[in-house]
């Protein structure tokens, strides 16, 4: 099957016109006499990965509900939303061994819509006094032991955790699991020089840039300026509630356009009304597409990530630059640039055919139409 007369993101995304062609789950080469779709007037971009994402369509991944994950699934892939991290949260361990199982399960035996790449293990490794809305009950000190028994209990599945490396125990965590697992600096009271020397360690990403972190100054550059000024990347959330537009501008600025990932830290309650929800066993409200604890903290994001890619982009971020770090960026941080993130021969056919006011036409998963 063959789309002709598309401008095309490419796979050095840069927009072109040319034409794309899929044989079963893959890009291949165009040939002449492939069924052809015109695509005059139309845009072609790769499909959106979301990294860290605690459900949507009023399920959330640690429900630990098959029905649950097949819901998520479909609301991600109507979005454009291709694949993703199930993302976990602060919960006791028996807890969180039966969501592991349910997730590799649903890999194992998955359904129609996006397709899960592995799992975000936010938590329980985090400060008290950054928690946000991770439940405070059942926080803990990093534990090495813990994160590979319920590794194990995912099939090998997790492929990021989050630690506050200021914890006892938390740069022998990162130095101990750096080869095992990409590891992440979250909900964290750490210092500049303490970010610096979890870098060193093994750190390869900040989660949620900005937030549940100490603040970025000019004379306390804390976790943010360690990230400014490393190699590793950042999660930023562009849903116009977490962080100012003039501060989504200069993330892009700082780490460019190789570093910065996009991610919606979405609840249960994207895609739905304004009403009561619950994330991680906390009571959510959500007004005016805001979430927030009782107390008015921000809990999680009820933006899909298309949005947000579109809502970066409306805060004067390149259309190309923000797809990038909504398809190849996470890609490349899970090890699946290979497979997916960008259009070229070879890859998963994960792409998004989107009009001139980039509403979506239609999202193609591994070669089959889904929208």
């Amino acid at each position: 099957m063959i789309f002709r007369n598309a401008t095309v993101l490419d796979e050095n995304f840069h927009f072109t016109k040319k034409d794309i062609a899929v044989q079963e789950e893959r890009f291949c080469e165009p040939q002449a006499n492939d069924e052809g779709i015109d695509c005059a007037g139309l845009t072609i971009i790769p499909g959106l990965i979301d990294l860290h994402t605690h459900g949507c369509a009023g399920c959330d991944n640690s429900d630990g509900d098959p029905q649950g994950l097949q819901k998520i699934a479909h609301y991600m892939g109507q979005n454009g939303i291709t694949s993703f991290l199930a993302t976990t949260m602060t919960l006791p361990e028996d807890t969180l061994a039966h969501i592991m199982r349910t997730i590799r399960d649903q890999m194992e035996h998955p359904g129609k819509g996006a397709y899960i790449q592995g799992i975000y293990m936010e938590g329980p490794f985090f400060n008290p006094k950054k928690k946000g809305a991770q439940n405070g009950d059942y926080l803990r000190n990093p534990d090495a032991a813990m994160f590979r028994r319920l590794n194990q209990e995912s099939g090998q599945n997790i492929k990021i955790v989050a630690v506050a490396p200021e914890l006892d125990g938390g740069m022998e965590f990162i130095r101990e699991l750096k080869d095992e697992v990409r590891i992440s600096i979250a909900h964290t009271c750490a210092t500049y020089q303490e970010a610096v020397t979890a870098i060193e360690e093994g750190a390869r990403q900040a989660t949620h840039l900005y937030n549940a972190m100490p603040s970025f100054s000019h004379r306390d550059p804390s976790v943010v300026g360690a990230v400014f000024d490393s190699h590793i990347s950042g999660e930023i959330i562009s849903d116009g509630f977490h962080i100012h537009p003039a501060m989504v501008r200069l993330a892009f600025k700082a780490l460019g356009g190789d570093r910065m990932i996009l991610i919606s830290d979405s609840m249960r309650a994207t895609g739905m009304e304004d009403g009561i929800y619950s994330l991680g066993g906390l009571k959510v409200q959500v007004k005016d597409r805001k979430a927030t604890l009782e107390d008015g903290t921000i809990a999680g994001s009820s933006t899909n990530l298309m949005d947000c890619m579109k809502r970066a982009v409306s805060f004067g971020i390149p259309f190309e630059n923000a797809v990038k770090c909504a398809s190849l960026n996470p890609a490349k941080a899970i090890g699946a640039e290979k497979d997916c993130g960008s259009i070229k021969v070879g890859k998963y056919a994960d792409f998004v055919i989107m009009d001139e006011k980039m509403e979506i036409q239609s999202v193609y998963i591994k070669g089959k139409r889904f929208v």
